[in-house]
């Protein structure tokens, strides 16, 4: 499938929560690394992160793909972003951001998914205390230097 035809159904499936959807375009050993709820892997774990994380906390979901830009084993595409708030601290209000996603494909599907965006300017959206913003940022945090360990921008 072309990182277009990808996009359309990624997109499609989040704003409906189909969680089968989303996960049928992954690989079998596919991973969706979310910026808030973490790393998912498998057919299984990214259908539950879809219905049970991402539907749990919001709805009214709508995600723009723009820019596309695929060379058969890497695409990239900037996007917009937008949900409902379900949380108790912002319920019903509409929080948006914009980012990046990259994908790594493997015979037209994707292997992985990552995404870089200011995690910052969506929990401002959410009024959550300074105390619980650190907490997730810090985890963020971890999760990047904990990926980027080993490397010249981290020794060991």
């Amino acid at each position: 499938m072309a990182l277009a035809d990808l996009l359309s159904e990624f997109t499609a499936a989040v704003e409906t929560g189909n969680g089968a959807r989303l996960a049928a375009i992954f690989t079998p050993d596919g991973i969706y690394h979310d910026t808030f709820y973490g790393e998912f892997q498998g057919p299984v774990a990214i259908k539950a992160m879809l219905e049970d994380y991402f539907w749990r906390d919001g709805d009214g979901f709508k995600w723009d793909m723009l820019d596309p830009i695929d060379d058969g084993r890497h695409g990239y595409a900037r996007w917009l972003f937008s949900y409902r708030s379900k949380v108790k601290e912002a319920p019903g209000k509409r929080v948006v951001f914009e980012g990046i996603g990259h994908f790594d494909l493997v015979d037209g599907r994707i292997r992985r998914y990552g995404e870089v965006f200011d995690i910052g300017i969506a929990l401002a959206q959410l009024e959550f205390a300074p105390e619980r913003v650190a907490k997730i940022v810090a985890r963020a945090a971890g999760r990047l230097r904990e990926r980027v360990k080993g490397s010249p921008h981290l020794p060991a």
